[in-house]
């Protein structure tokens, strides 16, 4: 697959770094980045993905995050930072890299909205019937670009690979472990879901039954075992439909667990940005889970280390 490299680094962005990422009064140096185009399927065009590495030769495993979503095509269009350097640090901590790709309908590709459900929103009310299917699927197809991307470098070790999302890419990401792409050992979603507009219509999404048969149908898949993490104060989604999505995927048969964390800040969708310290002991654990998974290489350390 061709990719081309735009540059070696990137500045931090403001708001990124964390109080683990001061070192003698000064804000940490970014990770290294390297920032790549993809070949896409869905735009027959190139996608950028940042890839981030620990130190070495490599191979190293891999993790693939998917961003959320905005509300608003303008914020949408203006995605740059697809996951936040305090978190892959993170992974390059515990000896994993990092692929992070902007999907289209994000960033400078942000003219047209792939990933539209077809919700209309008025008010605290939306009308319609959303097709979150049609979201996820779409979504998961940036994943899968990754995987094949990956499957050429000799730095990466495409047998052994964990997705990871956010939100929207929380779902995408739920979606992409359930077509159990070969190589991917694990899965984590963060916050995931669909049609949440917390402005107008806070602690309720638009649709969520729709979501309960998606993740359903999802759960009934022969897939890799996940673990899905949610703050009680998520005004996405609110405190209830989040155990009653998951109840739903369980009871297909997925190998799943399930987090709900105390609130998080005054905005429990933030959980992967401002509740480390719930969620990093969670994803050790997982990681020790996945240990004879990831055997096929130079293990990554698994002791406890800073979110």
């Amino acid at each position: 697959m061709k990719f081309v490299a735009w540059c070696a680094l990137v500045v931090a962005l403001a708001g990124c770094a964390t109080s683990r990422g001061v070192v003698s009064g000064r804000v940490a140096a970014p990770p290294e980045v390297e920032q790549l185009l993809v070949d896409h399927p869905l735009t027959g065009g190139q996608m950028p993905v940042l890839l981030y590495r620990p130190e070495g030769p490599g191979p190293f495993p891999l993790v693939v995050f998917s961003h959320g979503r905005a509300v608003n095509q303008k914020e949408r269009a203006a995605l740059t930072a697809p996951v936040q350097l305090g978190h892959v640090r993170f992974w390059l901590r515990r000896g994993f890299a990092v692929a992070a790709p902007i999907r289209p309908g994000y960033g400078v590709e942000g003219a047209y909205d792939w990933e539209n459900s077809g919700a209309r929103w008025s008010g605290p009310s939306c009308s319609g019937t959303p097709d979150y299917a049609r979201v996820a699927q779409t979504a998961a197809q940036s994943v899968h670009a990754v995987l094949e991307w990956a499957r050429t470098r000799s730095d990466l070790d495409a047998s052994r690979v964990v997705l990871e999302g956010v939100s929207v890419g929380g779902l995408t990401t739920v979606q992409a472990c359930a077509d159990n792409p070969p190589g991917v050992v694990g899965c984590i979603n963060f916050s995931g879901g669909a049609g949440g507009k917390p402005d107008t219509s806070p602690g309720k999404s638009c649709g969520p039954e729709v979501l309960t048969a998606l993740f359903a149908a999802l759960g009934a898949r022969p897939q890799p075992p996940s673990v899905w993490l949610y703050a009680q104060n998520d005004q996405f989604w609110g405190p209830d439909a989040p155990g009653e999505w998951f109840a739903a995927f369980q009871a297909g048969g997925a190998p799943a667990t399930f987090t709900l964390t105390p609130p998080v800040s005054t905005e429990g969708h933030y959980l992967l940005s401002r509740g480390g310290q719930y969620w990093a002991p969670v994803l050790d654990n997982f990681l020790h889970v996945l240990r004879p998974a990831l055997r096929s290489g130079p293990v990554p350390p698994l002791h406890p280390a800073p979110p």
